[in-house]
């Protein structure tokens, strides 16, 4: 799906700004700010624990200039939502972290208002991505169980669009892009008609839907350097321009040889973090000012990478990713699928992952609609080199197999030009593992000397090495990337032996680890869990969230950031 944007013949409104808020859908006594999560705002826990779904109603009135086809698109609202204009339903969305759009020309009339109604449904069940379970209480009351460790925020959480476009418009374009200068390009329009497609900084121009442009010694994208070209594509009716699309790409290649991940055909080695939308009061809501300052904090800190865990981020974040240079592991929305770990640290029940009361056909339908719109969705980004289809399932299980070989197929059917992963979980080493082989990258999650050999470093060690060498040996060269590391840290604690939960046993921690993967040749990058405190369901295992960040939830750095900062800038990966 393109971004929304304003230009020569197309028009555009943020809708953002105060809402009328209910829970019940009748009584609109409260305002709630888009984008926001609603969890956090209010003194009351009526809001903030309720399960079902949020009701937000504006007035919206459609410029005299809005007379062709006039849609609401939205970048996302979690989990699921229904769209009314003037009572009547125009459109519905199922999944919290990717845009949709409404359709709502024949339901408005320019120059006039209209009523627009949007109910937000926080509620997950095993048909969802990512999974969830309702229970219901003696006193009636429902509660939301969930199988990921991060707080269930809900809302609008990204900007509403009133967008205006001609009726006969660009629908999509997918562009690819190499090193030797070559650009192929993909128009979709609406309906058929002449083409003009230019490279605006080349001044490169083609016809046609699907053709192929060549710049003469480009300047590629590369880490650290987000050199971007502009693809304009023009829908002809003779002479005349009937719509104006753009596109920024860049000129990169991505390629996995034997255990390397090479960009530009030169080795890469990530340095960075898992991340997550996450602020206080903010909760996943997108905000321009909180994105600059994580990115801020990564280039200080020294990483060059992040993966979007464990869902697809605002799409500012990208296109900063893109300007930036910043290489992104980008992942849907699939955490949660593993009923055994649910049943450990969560404190949901263990059952059987793969099965009809379970993770199932309609669970896998959905994973797989989320693949397809992530990647239609950052396609043509360069920043993007890695899809991963899923984080920490299980897949000990046999059956497991049956439900990721589709998906794992139909992410290369959508997109044969990056490599695909999925990220492992502790508890299902090599040696039990039944789908790494369907994937060119392994990522792990590993806390060895946390949830394993906690406060015994040596030992640690130890274990991880020899798991290492195991992925090793089992499946020969592939990449090895370690996408979780961590101990949690309570900021300010201290101790003369590195007692756990201090700052101290933190940077000993990560120094262990960094041994680890600076012995084995596989391991082609390091994210550590996570870049900042972050908040999570209610529970004895987290007391007032996950603290496992380099920096706190409101940035402040740990002793962790200054240790990385000198890793990542001070070593030539």
């Amino acid at each position: 799906m393109l971004k929304p944007q304003q230009n020569e013949t197309r028009d555009l409104l943020p809708l953002d700004g105060f809402w009328q808020f209910s829970l019940d859908g009748t009584n609109y006594d409260r305002e709630m700010a888009v984008p926001g999560s609603v969890n956090d705002v209010f003194a009351d826990s009526e809001v903030r624990d309720h399960v079902g779904v949020y009701y937000y109603k504006r007035e919206i009135f459609i410029p005299r200039s809005f007379t062709d086809k006039v849609s609401l698109r939205f970048g996302s609202a979690t989990h699921h939502a229904v769209v009314r204009v003037n009572g009547e339903e125009v459109g519905r969305h199922k999944g919290g972290y990717l845009p949709f759009e409404c359709d709502i020309t024949e339901r408005v009339t320019p120059g006039t208002t209209c009523e627009v109604i949007v109910e937000v449904d926080n509620r997950l069940d095993m048909t969802c991505i990512p999974p969830g379970q309702i229970v219901e209480l003696p006193d009636g009351r429902l509660r939301q169980e969930y199988m990921h460790d991060f707080y269930n925020y809900t809302g609008i959480h990204r900007t509403i669009y009133l967008v205006n476009k001609p009726e006969r418009h660009v629908c999509d374009v997918r562009i690819v892009a190499g090193m030797d200068g070559v650009c192929h390009y993909e128009v979709t329009q609406s309906a058929p008609g002449d083409v003009r497609v230019t490279i605006e900084e080349a001044e490169v121009t083609g016809t046609g839907d699907k053709e192929t442009l060549t710049v003469d010694k480009p300047t590629l994208w590369a880490p650290g350097e987000g050199n971007l070209y502009t693809l304009r594509i023009e829908l002809l009716d003779g002479e005349s321009i009937v719509d104006c699309y753009r596109e920024q790409f860049g000129f990169r290649t991505v390629e996995v040889k034997g255990h390397e991940f090479l960009i530009n055909g030169k080795p890469f080695y990530f340095t960075g973090f898992g991340m997550h939308e996450d602020h206080e009061t903010l909760g996943k809501a997108h905000n321009d000012v909180s994105v600059q300052r994580d990115m801020e904090l990564l280039h200080w800190i020294g990483a060059n990478s992040l993966r979007t865990s464990h869902y697809p981020y605002a799409e500012e974040w990208m296109d900063y990713c893109d300007r930036h240079g910043i290489v992104v592991i980008d992942e849907t929305p699939a955490v949660g699928l593993n009923m055994a770990v649910a049943g450990g640290i969560l404190g949901t029940t263990a059952k059987k992952t793969y099965s009809p009361e379970s993770v199932n056909e309609k669970t896998q339908a959905h994973h797989a609609d989320t693949i397809r719109e992530l990647i239609a969705r950052d396609k043509n980004r360069p920043s993007v080199v890695l899809w991963s289809i899923a984080n920490e399932p299980d897949t000990t299980d046999p059956d497991s197999r049956a439900y990721f070989e589709p998906l794992a197929k139909l992410a290369r059917e959508c997109d044969p030009t990056r490599p695909i992963g999925y990220v492992n979980v502790m508890t299902s080493p090599y040696d039990k593992c039944h789908i790494t082989d369907l994937f060119d990258v392994m990522m792990i999650n590993r806390y060895y000397g946390w949830y394993v050999d906690a406060g015994d470093l040596e030992t640690a060690k130890q274990h991880f090495t020899e798991e290492l060498a195991g992925w090793v040996e089992r499946f020969g060269d592939k990449p090895i990337i370690i996408t979780e590391y961590g101990a949690d840290t309570v900021s300010g604690l201290h101790s003369l032996y590195n007692s756990l939960f201090t700052e101290d046993y933190q940077v000993a921690y990560l120094e262990a680890n960094s041994e680890v993967f600076d012995n084995c040749d596989n391991v082609i990058g390091e994210h550590m869990w996570n870049f900042a405190d972050f908040q999570t369901k209610p529970g004895y295992a987290r007391v007032d969230g996950n603290k496992k960040g380099a920096f706190t939830r409101d940035r402040r750095p740990k002793a962790a950031a200054r240790y990385l900062r000198n890793r990542w800038t001070n070593e030539n990966k």
